[in-house]
């Protein structure tokens, strides 16, 4: 599982490099002071978890089994919901559009995963055995 959890850590991280210097180079021109914190936000926690991600997966070889990989999939998730959503949020802010809540709902639920991944990775760590 470490191999999945490398791979999507490094292409999360290119896409917030990417994302970030498009905020900071073209964005900043076109958002609100609001929209631009959303999406700053969105990128900076997608950032904190990518380097949470590779250390899972590096994690992983050592310390195998399913706490580990419940931290890396929570991470995973955490991702997805948490920074896909602001992502999302913000364009419909810069579009104009109203934001449904059924969208906003998906914020939260992301941080929950955060927050499992860091419990399930202080877990594995506790159960696991090192050689």
């Amino acid at each position: 599982m470490n191999k999945l959890f490398l791979t999507f850590a490094s292409i999360a991280g290119a896409i917030a490099v990417l994302l970030g210097a498009l905020a900071a180079h073209q964005l900043r021109q076109h958002l609100s002071a609001t929209a631009l914190e959303v999406f700053e936000t969105a990128v900076r926690y997608q950032f904190y978890h990518v380097f949470a991600l590779l250390a899972v997966g590096i994690i992983s070889e050592r310390i195998p089994g399913k706490w580990i990989n419940r931290s890396g999939s929570c991470f995973i998730g955490g991702i997805l919901l948490f920074s896909g959503s602001l992502y999302m949020i913000s364009a419909l802010m810069a579009a104009g559009t109203s934001v449904p809540a059924g969208l906003g709902i998906l914020t939260p639920l992301g941080g929950l995963f955060f927050i499992l991944g860091w419990i399930f990775l202080a877990i594995a760590l506790l159960k696991g055995r090192s050689s």
